[in-house]
């Protein structure tokens, strides 16, 4: 059974020989390339400079031979444009503040604050305002709300968000089509379409770090007071948002065919730490009306699993999501409150797949040590791999700090 196969059978609730893996194939089951690099030393492979082909978060792109060396299923077909708004090209080094060597896009660009914060442009041009930053000491970037005084604002969803979400150009369709040929005919893995724009009201998306002048509300507190101030606007925004990713799912679609066999749909989260950050009304109103429409698209047209990401406390919407046709829930935050694996699988196995929850990334991978990380992965998998629907990975991104010793057990722990 090779990887494409195993993958296949899982997102069909069907057993297979192994756990299937996913090794940074989604931009939420990634890894800090701080950690991505000290790990390729760990694993005795041949040293590179890696290359970040996602600044906000850092994330380090996975080659063939190190997603080989854990045991990964999965491959990324990632957009060819960053969350800053410059492409994936003209790679030129950098270097990160704790001195890991790394390749970025060649349109990256940043100056440096009076008091050591890092600042980044959206499409690199230095001659607006920055719309990310990485303050001192740290090793990511974020937003910088720029939203402009609301006081006498007209709110017309159209004029705010007319650059938020554009239609795919004949370029990005050409770069989809070549390169899921080249990932499905040159390899075994499990393809990944790492689409995600039809992520309602996705937090990070709302402050839009690509757009040099964004308009409307940018705050993240006031865009959830929206939901009840200005209801209608909110509305309006994703009815536009729809038609737009409607029709960028059609061109997906001609580009890639069947050679992907998930399609990350959304990042938007709907739970914290110990409930849910909207209420089960608000996202039944606003939210699953648009996520049907989605996903039934999807399964009208295509082979595809729809994919899902939302952190924290979801249980009371598991339901909803199941009825809205989302195929697969990740990243399975066990840590957060009502989210045992055990009630899960044995409530939701069968109609959803879940597509992480092999290790706690905030806690034990971190400050655990590997005898720890052994036997939570391995009492994990044992709850959510019975009768398939399940997929491992850890729960979301690994971090910078995560011990070189501590991820290779995880994925020995997975794999043997």
């Amino acid at each position: 059974m090779n990887s494409r196969e195993r993958v296949r059978l899982a997102l069909n609730h069907k057993e297979t020989d192994k756990i299937p893996v996913d090794v940074g194939g989604s931009v939420v089951t990634g890894m800090h390339v701080s950690a991505l690099s000290k790990l390729i030393k760990g694993l005795g492979l041949k040293e590179r400079t890696v290359k970040v082909f996602e600044p906000m978060m850092m994330l380090g792109l996975f080659d063939e031979d190190v997603i080989d060396a854990l045991g990964g299923d999965v491959i990324g077909l990632f957009s060819p444009t960053t969350l800053l708004g410059y492409k994936n090209e003209n790679w030129k080094p950098w270097k990160l503040p704790d001195n890991t060597k790394i390749m970025i896009g060649g349109n990256f660009q940043y100056k440096h604050g009076t008091d050591g914060t890092i600042y980044s442009f959206p499409e690199g041009d230095v001659d607006v305002e920055p719309s990310v930053k990485m303050a001192v000491g740290a090793l990511y970037f974020d937003n910088i709300v720029r939203q402009k005084d609301l006081k006498d604002h007209y709110f017309n969803a159209h004029e705010d968000y007319a650059d938020q979400y554009p239609v795919f150009t004949d370029e990005e369709c050409s770069y989809y089509e070549e390169t899921s040929k080249r990932l499905y005919n040159e390899t075994e893995f499990s393809v990944f379409g790492n689409f995600w724009l039809g992520g309602f009201g996705d937090i990070f998306h709302i402050p839009g770090p690509w757009i040099k002048e964004p308009k409307g509300i940018r705050d993240l507190q006031d865009w959830m007071m929206a939901h009840i101030t200005y209801p209608d606007y909110i509305k309006e925004f994703f009815d536009m948002q729809l038609e737009i990713q409607l029709n960028n799912l059609k061109l997906y679609k001609q580009a890639v065919g069947d050679r992907i066999d998930v399609i990350a749909i959304s990042g938007t989260d709907f739970g914290g730490q110990n409930g849910l950050l909207y209420s089960a009304d608000i996202y039944r109103d606003f939210y699953k009306p648009y996520h049907k429409i989605i996903n039934d698209w999807v399964h009208n047209n295509t082979n595809w699993k729809t994919f899902y990401h939302t952190c924290g406390s979801v249980i009371e919407l598991l339901d909803d999501f199941i009825d809205a046709g989302i195929d697969i829930i990740n990243p399975v935050q066990y840590s957060a409150k009502g989210m045992d694996l055990a009630v899960l699988k044995k409530k939701y196995g069968k109609k959803i797949v879940f597509w992480g929850g092999g290790i706690n990334s905030q806690d034990t991978l971190q400050f655990g040590n590997t005898k720890e990380v052994r036997a939570e992965t391995k009492r994990n998998i044992e709850i959510l791999s019975k009768g398939g629907g399940f997929l491992c990975s850890s729960i979301h991104n690994i971090q910078y700090s995560a011990p070189t010793e501590n991820i290779i057990e995880f994925f020995n722990a997975i794999n043997n």
